[in-house]
């Protein structure tokens, strides 16, 4: 995909996939972290919201196209209004760190939205959500205290991260 800008490292980016988004954050050279399945099988996408429906999700870096597989995306950094990203250089570590590992996971509490707004802005948010549910806090607070506790770890604040 050509870019009408390109994307800078920090920057989230929403994939469109048929009756969803994903989410990633964009760290370089071509390359993303996101939330996806911890199975090696592809079958269900890499990015499929039923490839985790709940429980464990994996943290992974891969090329952007490789995640996108041919489904439209764009750099939406939708909530750089309400909260102020935190450095690229910030953002990026924390994503870093979490490589490999297996967090908490559940598509309406903690998905790849809520992962990839938390490495940027340090809140956890996910309108695609909101439609199905209404009022997310409490689950989202939730979702946040317990899919972050990798995120928390990783900065020092609590442990978490299987």
């Amino acid at each position: 995909m050509r870019w009408p800008v390109p994307p800078k490292p920090g920057d989230l980016i929403e994939i469109f996939r048929f009756g969803y988004q994903h989410w990633v954050v964009y760290v370089g050279n071509g390359y993303v972290v996101h939330l996806t399945t911890p199975s090696k099988n592809p079958i269900g996408g890499s990015s499929s919201p039923f490839s985790v429906q709940g429980g464990k999700a994996m943290v992974k870096r891969e090329q952007l196209e490789d995640v996108a597989r041919g489904c439209s995306y764009q750099i939406n950094n939708y909530l750089d209004d309400m909260y102020q990203p935190l450095s690229a250089e910030k953002i990026i570590s924390y994503a870093e760190k979490l490589i490999g590992k297996e967090i908490w996971y559940n598509v309406l509490g903690w998905n790849c939205e809520h992962f990839v707004t938390h490495l940027r802005y340090g809140k956890s948010h996910s309108e695609q959500v909101r439609p199905c549910v209404g009022d997310l806090s409490l689950l989202e607070g939730a979702g946040a205290w317990v899919g972050l506790s990798g995120l928390s770890s990783q900065r020092g604040e609590s442990p978490g991260v299987t």
